[in-house]
């Protein structure tokens, strides 16, 4: 491919993304990789440009553009070298017509920014994102970890973190295929410590998709006590078996809940629970950096959505908890109507309750919670609250 054929490559790529946004469709990443698989004579340096434009584009734009042809004219008029491949040629876009307006460059949608916490930086959250590693403590420690990542560094505050290079090949590492290393961002890391689990506890990971959190807590309680992963989707469930066999966290119980009707499923469980986690369904707002698209694909309509589902999930999470156990609410957005006006609306309604203190090495205290961002901590983006049930 050309130069200037990789630019229209990146347009038709940008007008399948905003129309999938759009619409509700297949996120980027698959429609890339469709289009490639469509165009088998595209080499590895080809792919990896018209990748680099797409996403370019995308990270630029904080409002969803109308087409891709002005994604890439608002790149193009922050850079020169683009501009002058707009030149009409075999393959190429058409020149850039006198007048001829791109999309507003901006990091996030405008309707959004005013619901975004005070405290958040919010041009950091187009950067682009590292890859977190947890060392998993049932199979290995830190020291032992090190020499087969020598990339890898430590980091501040997060005991059993590494970080590495963005688009670092980790599954490829020994360390991975032994199961001594999980993908974890550093924040995420947190919210699990902040969860305190211990040897012995019971303890119920309620929104546990594909177990990333649930494995952190099988570490932390060191393959003893009981540990039950519980959600509505089965196919998520069904993820963590596999890298729970493969970190050696066999002692999880997976429990497969009935959309709407939980309470029903987790009568059974009422009160027992020493510590519930409930990481719940949210924007996403403090993932945009490794998902720049998902900007385009939120709206009013939708963030109302999550925000009565969090609150519904709140209030059939708190009965599972025992007397003087522990509610621990956390999201990786970073809109206060997630956060922490959410958990101070569950205090209201809820007696009983009081919430904790996180004070953890990394992040700020932010309401009854505690806040981590990509521009002030370097991790990505989450609230989390630790709330104590009243002792009987």
């Amino acid at each position: 491919m050309t130069p200037s054929a990789r630019i229209q490559a990146a347009i038709d790529l940008l007008d399948a993304i905003i129309a999938s946004a759009r619409d509700g469709g297949p996120a980027a990443d698959t429609l890339i990789a469709r289009y490639f698989k469509e165009r088998r004579y595209a080499g590895s340096r080809d792919r990896r440009a018209v990748r680099n434009h797409v996403y370019d584009a995308i990270r630029r734009a904080g409002e969803r553009p109308e087409t891709g042809r002005a994604a890439m004219i608002g790149l193009a008029g922050e850079r020169t070298e683009i501009a002058a491949l707009f030149d009409g040629s075999a393959h190429a876009p058409l020149p850039i017509e006198p007048g001829e307006v791109g999309a507003a460059a901006g990091a996030v949608p405008g309707w959004i920014a005013p619901l975004i916490a005070e405290p958040v930086e919010q041009d950091a959250l187009l950067g682009r994102a590292p890859v977190d590693l947890r060392v998993n403590r049932l199979k290995a420690e830190v020291a032992a970890v090190r020499p087969l990542l020598p990339e890898a560094e430590a980091v501040d505050g997060v005991s059993d973190a590494l970080r590495l290079p963005e688009g670092f090949p980790v599954e490829q590492s020994t360390a991975w295929k032994d199961g001594l290393v999980e993908v974890q961002d550093a924040g995420s890391q947190l919210i699990v410590a902040a969860c305190a689990a211990r040897p012995g506890m019971m303890a119920i990971d309620l929104c546990a998709g594909a177990g990333g959190k649930t494995l952190a807590l099988a570490a932390a309680m060191q393959g003893g006590g009981r540990l039950i992963a519980a959600d509505t989707i089965r196919s998520r469930l069904a993820r963590l078996e596999p890298r729970a066999q493969r970190a050696g966290a066999t002692f999880i119980e997976t429990l497969l809940l009935d959309q709407n009707h939980e309470a029903r499923g987790l009568e059974r469980l009422t009160g027992h629970a020493d510590m519930v986690l409930v990481d719940a369904p949210c924007s996403g707002t403090g993932t945009w950096r490794r998902n720049p698209e998902a900007r385009w694909r939120l709206t009013p309509a939708r963030l109302d959505r999550l925000v009565a589902e969090q609150a519904r999930i709140l209030d059939f999470a708190a009965p599972l908890v025992a007397p003087g156990g522990a509610l621990v609410y956390a999201t990786c957005a970073l809109t206060d109507r997630e956060g922490r006006d959410q958990v101070d609306a569950f205090m209201s309604r809820n007696v009983g309750w009081t919430a904790e203190p996180a004070d953890m090495p990394v992040g700020r205290a932010h309401g009854p919670g505690w806040l981590l961002t990509p521009g002030h901590d370097g991790t990505d983006g989450f609230f989390f609250a630790r709330m104590r049930r009243k002792p009987s």
